[in-house]
């Protein structure tokens, strides 16, 4: 055992393992050229004979292709051991063919002999057979369906990858999966390709063997002729007969080694192996084995047909059948009986209690009876794995954890439709087809599709349903192609980021705060109660998120609350002075990277204006009717100008007129984010690129 440990340790060190490889093409590449005893032979045939068998075991043990992702590699080394043998036999029969049938070692006399009783007529015509079968149906199928496969793969690639990012997006999975899984989609193309090449090596090596077998008859009976005198007959004989046996020890290594690649690229991935599918689904259905059992009975009965073979089978399978049906009796009684123990008992009627009031529910999603199938995991709907990524994603974004989906169906929706509902009221709805794709139109696309126009739910933009064998047209042509999954799940990831002030109820900030406080407890309870109510807290939270920003940061908000707490308890003063303290964050999230901030300004005319209108507001935030429409106008002229550009639509303006804009301009012109002056931080430079109420 130690001698064992030190001399792998050895292998390892020396970087042996990776020189496997080379040395294993060297040595048979070496045999075409080096002569080898007949000795030799019989244990390279006999190793030849056990590669091919456990080639093929492997291929039948496999779950998938890419778990046998080695085989055309394999096949290639296998080829060319049959190839380098025969070159090596070839030689010894040449050689020494003059002295006997086991010239050419045993393995070649026992093949030569026993298989096909020494008949070398009887020899040519199984060779024969032998070559026809692996190259006309087993190579030749094996090959199509590699092709066939690398096609559709290749086809697949752009929709399995858009998939993989949808479900990146969607927070379903990280990036060390999307990119593993890149890799499988990746690897499984090569795959399908390097099988469909290296089925031609199977090809070639079967005309190789016809080629050879000729060669070798010819060229042995010339030598024995002529060089050995032997007579015409017996030359004919011993150099066909080792010739024969040569060509057969061969090729049935070849029909394995080709009966292991149908396998492989002709079998469906799934988690079971062939063995286990092959019982699973032939034996299946006992109706069916009894259904044969009778037909094979009827022909047994018939007065010429061999009576024993038949009735015995049609008896083995009716012994069979019944097996079956009685264990799936005892299967269903089982079934039967587990559900009815846990048949729950129906209670007494009772008056009303305020236990039967039912709560509305915060978000829920509801689906007609044809979207059921995306959200019941017994039908393999992913819709439910994609909500719970959208939730992570959406909490490790925004900062808090928003509330669980209720989902259901709900039969007054069309069969197709579905309803986001927030609080009861209904937010969001759509249409969506499973067995359909989604072409959305992002403004560039070359041509026309066939299907139902409609509109992506999301945004509006142009959309149309096609059919799923139109997904490679419709990329082509540019259009974005998504399932129907991800339609309804990006409809509701929208709505959750743009309504995430509405789902932050007073559960979820105290949530927050004790959140918060397992880090930082001396901070939450000087804060809260103590200082700020908790509706105040809430207020201010809602606030940052109903302009578009998250609330990760709840450290530096939770300090600027306490620090301006005792001066004001104004939730909208706050909201300023918290606005302040993340300005940094705030102007990050509209200019991730830029030193210049290139804004809208406006006018310093009607800045005094707008600021004396607020001063001789009775409530501080009146504008006059004449001037409101001015000033959104310019706005959004402005927000065109900036959008035309290429640059965001952020007006940069007093902190006095902040956040009188941003509620004024919030309905009216949604796509303008508002900033004031003091939540720019110092070390940005500003260029004004568009102008409110004048020319930048």
């Amino acid at each position: 055992m130690n001698i064992l440990l030190i001399l792998q340790n050895f292998v390892k060190r020396a970087g042996l393992i990776g020189m496997v490889g080379p040395a294993l093409i060297v040595l048979i590449l070496a045999m075409m050229v080096l002569p080898l005893p007949p000795m030799l032979l019989d244990i390279l045939f006999t190793f030849n004979i056990a590669v091919s068998i456990m080639v093929l075991l492997v291929s039948m043990n496999t779950n998938k292709a890419l778990d046998f992702a080695i085989f055309p590699t394999v096949l290639l080394i296998t080829t060319l051991l049959r190839l380098s043998l025969n070159v090596a036999s070839t030689r010894v029969v040449l050689l020494e063919g003059h002295t006997g049938p086991d010239a050419a070692g045993k393995v070649i006399e026992s093949f030569g002999n026993f298989l096909v009783g020494g008949n070398y007529a009887v020899g040519i015509v199984v060779f024969a057979i032998l070559v026809v079968i692996n190259f006309v149906v087993i190579t030749k199928g094996a090959g199509r369906i590699a092709e066939v496969g690398a096609r559709f793969t290749l086809d697949a690639m752009p929709g399995k990858q858009m998939a993989i990012d949808a479900d990146l997006n969607a927070g379903l999975i990280g990036e060390d999966v999307a990119r593993k899984r890149r890799a499988e989609i990746a690897q499984e193309a090569d795959f399908y390709g390097a099988m469909d090449g290296a089925s031609k090596f199977v090809r070639g090596d079967a005309v190789a063997g016809i080629i050879i077998l000729f060669i070798s008859v010819i060229g042995g009976m010339v030598v024995g002729v002529l060089q050995h005198d032997l007579d015409i007959a017996v030359a004919a004989k011993n150099y066909t007969l080792l010739t024969i046996g040569d060509g057969l020890v061969a090729q049935i290594p070849a029909l394995v080694i080709s009966t292991a690649a149908g396998l492989v690229v002709s079998r469906v991935a799934s988690d079971e192996n062939i063995g286990q599918q092959l019982v699973r689904q032939l034996f299946k259905q006992p109706q069916i084995i009894i259904l044969t059992a009778i037909i094979i009975g009827s022909m047994g009965l018939i007065p010429s047909m061999p009576h024993f073979a038949f009735l015995s089978l049609a008896g083995a399978m009716g012994a069979l059948a019944y097996y079956l049906l009685q264990k799936n009796e005892k299967e269903v009684a089982a079934l039967e009986q587990a559900a009815a123990t846990e048949i729950p008992v129906i209670p007494e009627t009772h008056e009303a209690r305020w236990e039967d009031v039912e709560q509305v529910d915060v978000l829920g999603l509801e689906v007609g009876y044809r979207l059921i199938s995306l959200v019941d995991k017994a039908q393999d709907g992913d819709l439910l794995r994609r909500i719970k990524g959208i939730r992570k994603k959406f909490t490790q974004d925004i900062g808090f954890l928003p509330p669980a989906v209720h989902i259901r169906d709900n039969l007054d929706l069309r069969p197709n439709g579905y309803r986001i509902t927030l609080k009861g009221v209904d937010v969001g709805s759509g249409e969506a087809y499973p067995n359909m794709l989604l072409a959305i139109n992002p403004g560039s696309v070359t041509g026309e599709l066939a299907g139902i126009q409609t509109r992506d739910p999301a945004f509006g933009l142009p959309a149309i349903w096609i059919d799923s064998t139109l997904r490679d047209q419709a990329q082509t042509m540019g259009y974005t192609v998504v399932d129907a999954g991800t339609v309804v799940a990006t409809h509701l990831s929208h709505l959750l980021s743009t309504r995430a002030a509405e789902l932050l109820g007073r559960q979820e900030v105290q949530q927050l705060l004790d959140h918060i406080a397992k880090v930082s407890p001396k901070l939450i309870e000087d804060l809260v109660p103590k200082t700020l109510p908790l509706g105040v807290v809430q207020k201010v939270l809602q606030n940052l998120l109903d302009e578009g920003m998250h609330i990760r940061d709840m450290r530096t908000i939770v300090e600027t609350l306490a620090e301006n707490a005792s001066r004001t308890q104004d939730p909208y003063q706050l909201t300023s002075l918290v606005r302040v303290a993340l300005g940094p964050a705030i102007v990050q999230q509209f200019y991730p990277s830029a030193q210049e901030l290139q804004v809208i300004g406006m006018d310093k005319e009607l800045e005094y204006i707008l600021i004396q209108a607020m001063q001789s507001s009775q409530n501080g935030i009146g504008i006059e009717p004449g001037l409101a429409d001015t000033v959104l106008r310019e706005a959004r002229a402005a927000a065109e100008t900036q959008e035309q550009l290429g640059l965001p639509t952020v007006m940069l303006v007093p902190s006095q007129l902040r956040d009188l804009l941003a509620r004024f301009l919030k309905r009216a012109v949604p796509n303008i984010r508002v900033i004031s002056h003091d939540e720019v931080p110092d070390f940005k430079t500003i260029r004004v690129t568009a102008m409110v109420g004048g020319r930048a």
